[in-house]
């Protein structure tokens, strides 16, 4: 999470809307351990990684759902057995599961 704290400050202090999305779970083998994290801001721009580049295509769109939505934090997961998860390319044989969160201030 260090490594996302200078964009995050940068983007705070130029208004942009940010969601944090971090690993909090594996089942089986993962890409990344749990903690792993990446923000995404309103404009799509991305910092940091949970996947290794497998699913964070996905991730970003499930950050910019929740940025232009209804804010509300949600649990996803992906996993080989998943159709979408296998589409964007986890085949690890595993499941990660993340929590997306606006971030506030």
């Amino acid at each position: 999470m260090r490594e996302l704290l200078n964009d995050i400050e940068r983007w705070q202090q130029a208004g942009k809307q940010i969601a944090v999305a971090r690993v909090v779970d594996i089942e089986g083998s993962g890409p990344r351990d749990p903690g792993a994290a990446m923000a995404v801001n309103e404009d799509g721009e991305v910092v940091g990684s949970v996947s290794g580049g497998c699913v964070e295509g996905a991730v970003v769109a499930e950050a910019l759902e929740i940025l232009r939505g209804d804010k509300q934090p949600r649990l996803v997961k992906f996993g080989y057995s998943d159709d979408e998860a296998f589409a964007v390319g986890l085949t690890c044989g595993g499941i990660i599961h993340l929590f997306i969160a606006p971030l506030t201030w």
